[in-house]
């Protein structure tokens, strides 16, 4: 089962430059109604959760999954969704918010270098190392006011972002060498439709706990934000850690083409069960034989 949608639509490896002001946050709907939306929403979950199974056996590849996005973009909901039907055995999923003391004590890289994916797995990091270019670059007193580093290091910031562009290269360079595939998703939701969300928020009690005033005030900056994606997609995206830009403006759609995006992803590694020589089926058989006899005592 797959949507009639082309991978290179949502795909950013370095090939061609990703305009912002040009990448859509709406397209066509993959589903027809809420009805089909679920067994569609289904049908990848199952085979999501078949492919994982396999990745987990065959135990050479992990999986990187990264979600960006601006505030109310649907992260959360997306990999509660997309993720919900895969065994929670070869899934880890971390949410990097604002750094703690002890994580601000290390390199910008740290926190997020502890938890990469084991052989066999599946890592989702809701927000990652990629704050350090969109967060900071918006808000550049970071560097000096919580990062603390030193003044020589940051007296060119334009040369400081370019650093971190080519160390996040090496990194990700680095993880595909070791078996890590990594999958980059940019959530790219409308201004208006992040504006509507916030105020849903707002409004309905069970929602009121996820309004941070924080996102009000960050919103002020959208500008500057979308500059700083678009700057960082064209500095990272590359043929083994590429970018997938995402609409986002019906959440919906943008689980669907987000599975369909893993699945492919899943589909291209060379990934298969174990085959067990002749020697293994004979003791299997003897164990087989084993426990029969053991019902009939």
């Amino acid at each position: 089962m797959n949507l009639k949608l082309s991978i290179e639509d949502y795909l950013f490896d370095g090939e061609k430059k990703f305009n912002i002001d040009k990448a859509k946050t709406t397209v066509d709907l993959f589903y027809k109604d809420k009805s089909d939306y679920s067994k569609l929403s289904d049908d990848y979950a199952k085979e999501l959760d078949e492919l994982q199974g396999k990745m987990y056996a065959h135990n050479r590849y992990g999986l990187l999954i990264i979600f960006q996005a601006m505030d109310a973009a649907g992260k959360d909901s997306t990999i509660k969704h997309v993720m919900r039907g895969v065994n929670t055995h070869g899934v880890n999923v971390y949410a990097f918010k604002r750094p703690s003391l002890n994580e601000l004590e290390h390199d910008f890289m740290w926190r997020t270098n502890l938890n990469l994916p084991k052989r066999g797995s599946i890592t989702i990091f809701n927000r990652s190392y990629y704050e350090e270019v969109l967060v900071v670059k918006v808000h550049p007193e970071i560097l000096t006011t919580s990062q603390l580093l030193p003044e020589e290091l940051v007296a060119d910031t334009d040369k400081l972002f370019n650093n971190r562009y080519t160390d996040i290269q090496n990194f990700e360079k680095y993880a595909h060498r070791n078996g890590i595939q990594i999958m980059k998703f940019f959530l790219n939701v409308s201004k208006k439709e992040q504006g509507k969300r916030m105020i849903e928020r707002i409004e309905t009690p069970a929602k009121n706990w996820k309004f941070e005033e924080g996102d009000v005030k960050e919103r002020g900056f959208w500008d500057d934000y979308m500059k700083a994606y678009e700057a960082c997609i064209n500095n990272t995206a590359s043929p083994h850690a590429p970018w997938y830009v995402v609409p986002a403006d019906d959440k919906k759609n943008m689980r669907l083409i987000v599975s369909q995006l893993i699945l492919e992803k899943l589909k291209s590694l060379k990934i298969a069960f174990p085959v067990i020589d002749q020697k293994r089926k004979e003791e299997l058989n003897k164990y087989k034989q084993i426990i029969l006899d053991q019902d009939h005592n």
